[in-house]
């Protein structure tokens, strides 16, 4: 009988519960107390390791950016943010489509979480979509797509993580994201032509009545473009500041990312309050009972992978699997690319922030070792990791669209098939071409 070392015992362990069906957080915790268990530490010492782990005020911005993202939902910008982009890009070809994919991608600076912007502006977009005749699976799947960028757009609840473990600037991470995830936006709208027939259907007939339906949202009926243009960008401006708000804040130094996170609160509270005046008693409890909900899951699955942490640099996990990737090949794209493949094949049964926990610890030696920037690293990791948010079977965006267009997993997941070749493709030219992460960071410097 193979006999394995306490800490790859653990990692057996911690599929082994995955496969049970155990949820993330306590598979995390159990595979944990065993390792200890066999390298005979008293479990004493569990309560330290957790309160040491989760008590980094970086990761006070995880509730505070789910929390303004679910405000923000709640009082209505969303929808006056989708109605401005109708108006002003509605027209080009693709229409709801490339709606979609811009909604989605500013939205990411909004939310900063994946499951949250598919709740928030996907039933919106999917019904702006199937008026334009695109087939709503295949519009599922593009908010699906778009929303997982929300890892990768700042600011990022994936790039906060990622600079807490990593030890690596959150800003920077922040500023080095923007040309991927703008990348990454415009390789979605290239997809647009995939949807199949209906949309070419659709575009005929709409031609023959005088236009799509979905570019005359009610509000702006019988307007021209400009006044529509003018009226919707009034009713939204103060959702289009959001982003400028948050970011704007970091960048010149006014706060830090963690800062920014309740800043966007307070934020989202003023605009509810005083100026859509849609934030009630009843909405804003509805709104801290969802974001208390979802940041206790994720705070959760932080908690024990600090703990599995432990376990793996205790164990020396880091040093025997860094050093087994760094003798793979003498070539840094086969270990790259080995590194890649191995998040791409995670990211189909695990969330991110259990795969950032368990893989970085092991990756970042190797990263240093071979001299890469951690921050383009921690960008191209992250577009990997978005794209695990909607490839099966777990990709957790395809559940939250399902659950909101009451379609099963399997259309869906089928629809994304488009948005996952051109977002390997996007992967790809992200990693070849570290400049891109770069090209802000050395303007702004």
């Amino acid at each position: 009988m193979v006999e394995l070392d306490p800490g790859t015992a653990m990692v057996v362990v911690f599929f082994l519960l995955l496969f049970l069906r155990v949820p993330v957080a306590f598979a995390l915790g159990l595979s944990s107390l065993y390792a200890m268990w066999q390298m005979g530490f008293g479990l004493d010492l569990v309560g330290d390791l957790l309160a040491s782990g989760i008590a980094k005020f970086s990761l006070l911005a995880i509730p505070f950016f789910i929390l303004a993202g679910t405000l923000m939902g709640t009082v209505g910008i969303a929808e006056r943010m989708i109605r401005f982009f109708r108006v002003l890009v509605g027209a080009l070809p693709g229409g709801m489509g490339v709606v979609g994919t811009v909604v989605c991608l500013f939205w990411g600076a909004v939310s900063g979480s994946g499951p949250a912007s598919v709740a928030a502006i996907g039933p919106l977009i999917i019904r702006g979509m199937e008026e334009d005749g695109y087939p709503k699976p295949f519009a599922a799947a593009l908010v699906c797509t778009g929303a997982a960028l929300s890892i990768v757009i700042p600011p990022s609840i994936g790039l906060v993580i990622y600079g807490v473990i990593a030890e690596t600037s959150i800003a920077q991470l922040f500023i080095a994201a923007i040309i991927p995830g703008l990348v990454m936006g415009l390789l979605m709208v290239a997809t647009l032509p995939f949807a199949g027939k209906a949309r070419h259907a659709a575009m005929t007939t709409a031609a023959g009545t005088g236009g799509l339906a979905a570019l005359a949202p009610p509000p702006y009926e019988g307007m021209g473009y400009l006044p529509r243009l003018g009226r919707s960008f009034l009713d939204a401006f103060w959702g289009l500041l959001t982003p400028v708000v948050i970011l704007g804040g970091i960048y010149g130094g006014v706060f830090t990312p963690t800062e920014a996170a309740m800043v966007a609160t307070v934020y989202a509270l003023f605009v509810g309050l005083f100026i859509y005046r849609t934030l009630t008693f009843s909405t804003l409890y509805g709104a801290l009972v969802e974001a208390s909900a979802s940041s206790a899951v994720v705070m959760l699955v932080v908690t024990f992978a600090s703990l599995f942490g432990w376990v793996v640099t205790v164990d020396d996990l880091v040093g025997k699997y860094s050093g087994a990737l760094l003798a793979l090949s003498d070539n840094q794209w086969v270990i790259l690319a080995v590194i890649m493949l191995v998040v791409l094949i995670a990211g189909m049964f695990m969330d991110a922030i259990t795969i950032m926990f368990i893989a970085l610890p092991i990756f970042m030696p190797v990263v240093h070792h071979l001299g890469w920037d951690p921050v383009w690293f921690g960008v191209a990791l992250m577009v990997n990791l978005a794209i695990g948010l909607f490839t099966p079977p777990v990709g957790i965006n395809l559940f939250v669209a399902a659950n909101i267009t009451r379609m099963s997993l399997e259309k869906i997941a089928l629809g994304a098939v488009p948005f996952l070749i051109t977002s390997l493709i996007g992967l790809a030219i992200i990693a070849a071409f570290p400049g891109l992460s770069h090209l802000l960071l050395g303007w702004m410097q």
